[in-house]
This record gives C-alpha cells, sequence and structure tokens, in this order.
C-alpha cells in the first residue's frame, strides 16, 4: 500500500514514530510539490506581467520605475528557478531514500527543521559550522 493512501490530511510527523518512515516521506514529498506548484504559478505570473507590461513609456522617470520593477521581478523569478532545483534535489532525495539525512554527518535533521526548511541538507549543526567557516573564508 503507497503511502498516499493512509496520510491524513492533519498529519504532521512527530519525534516518536520511525524517521524518515513512509508517512514522514509522504507528507515532505506533497509538502515539496505543493510549494513547487506555487512557485510555477507565481513564475507563470510574473512572465505573463512582464509581457503585459513591455510597452513603450514615454516619461523618463516612469520609464526608469518600470524597468526597476522589472530588474526586480527577473531578481526574483532567478531565485525562485534556484528553489525550484533544490525542491527537484529533495523529491529526488526522497525516491533516493537520502532525504533527512545530513550530508555532512550522515545524522538525521529534525523533524522542526525539515518542517521548516524541506529543502535542507544539513543538520542545524552542520549548517551553522558551514556558515561559520563561510563567515571565516569571507572575511579574509
Amino acid at each position: 500500500m503507497k503511502a498516499e493512501n493512509f496520510l491524513p490530511e492533519d498529519y504532521r510527523p512527530a519525534e516518536d514514530e520511525p524517521f524518515m518512515n513512509d508517512r514522514q516521506l509522504e507528507y515532505f514529498r506533497r509538502k515539496l510539490l505543493t510549494w513547487k506548484a506555487e512557485l510555477m504559478d507565481d513564475s507563470k505570473n510574473t512572465i505573463e506581467g512582464l509581457q503585459d507590461s513591455a510597452r513603450a513609456v514615454p516619461d523618463i522617470a516612469d520609464r526608469a520605475s518600470e524597468e526597476t520593477d522589472r530588474a526586480l521581478e527577473l531578481r526574483t523569478r532567478d531565485r525562485q528557478r534556484k528553489l525550484v532545483a533544490k525542491i527537484d534535489s529533495a523529491l529526488r532525495r526522497i525516491d533516493e531514500g537520502e532525504y533527512g539525512y545530513c550530508e555532512v554527518t550522515g545524522e538525521p535533521i529534525s523533524l522542526k527543521r525539515l518542517d521548516a526548511r524541506p529543502i535542507a541538507t544539513m543538520s542545524l549543526e552542520a549548517q551553522e559550522r558551514h556558515e561559520r567557516r563561510e563567515k571565516v573564508h569571507r572575511d579574509d
């Protein structure tokens, strides 16, 4: 029996159940797919909005303002594109049985962290160490 057949609507992963069991995996799969669908809808709306606003504006200040808005939309769209790639990567990890485990230590990532950031690849401790090292190297 597949996990989606028995996952209640109000299900939330709990610490007292086996880590990354079928129900938890299905919960995170659905969460990731919903997030991806929302991002794709936003992307579609952004593209349509940019196409609609592609008009000649005679006033130079209005044109500058419109170009600034367009640049902001494109940066946002690029961030969303990168986020979709991370979501796809998380979905692949679910399929491969690697989801929920830190890529650095191999230890389980906390369910709270995964619920807040389902694309997380490192435990909170490993992420903090990574960011500290990154900051030290950036300050050099």
